[in-house]
C-alpha cells in the first residue's frame, strides 16, 4: 500500500523557517519524481520542488533561493526559509513516475501526479 505521510507543518512569522517531511513506503519509489505541492486559498494545487534520485533537484521561481527539498532513503525534506505570508496553504507530499532521467519536464502540474500525501497545513502571519 502506497503512503506519504507529511508532518512538519504549523504556524510561524514572517521571515521564519519551517522543515516539512514525507515518509515515503510501500512501492518502489526509486526511480520516481517525489515533490511538494502546495494549495494556497481559493488556488489550484501547484507543484513548487522535486528531487529524483534523491540528487537531481527541481523548483519554481516563487520559492527559489528559500526552499530546499532533500531527500534522505526514504524520507524527503523541504527546508523552508524567510517564509512569505504568500507561503500560506496546505502542504502536499506527492510522487509520480518511474522515471529514467529525472522528473517529466510538467512535474509541477497536479495532473502529473500518481500518488499524494494527505496534505499539512502551513500558516504564515505577520
Amino acid at each position: 500500500q502506497v503512503r506519504l505521510v507529511e508532518s512538519g507543518g504549523g504556524s510561524v512569522e514572517v521571515g521564519g523557517s519551517l522543515r516539512l517531511s514525507c515518509v515515503v513506503s510501500g512501492y518502489d519509489y526509486s526511480r520516481d519524481c517525489i515533490g511538494w505541492f502546495r494549495q494556497a486559498p481559493g488556488q489550484e494545487r501547484e507543484g513548487i520542488a522535486a528531487i529524483w534520485d534523491a540528487r537531481v533537484r527541481y523548483d519554481m521561481g516563487s520559492v527559489r533561493g528559500r526552499f530546499t527539498i532533500s531527500q534522505d532513503k526514504n524520507t524527503v525534506y523541504l527546508q523552508m526559509n524567510n517564509l512569505k505570508l504568500e507561503d500560506t496553504g496546505l502542504y502536499y507530499c506527492t510522487t509520480d513516475g518511474p522515471h529514467t532521467h529525472g522528473c517529466d519536464g510538467y512535474w509541477y502540474t497536479a495532473n502529473k501526479v500518481d500518488h499524494w500525501g494527505q496534505g499539512i497545513q502551513v500558516t504564515v502571519s505577520s
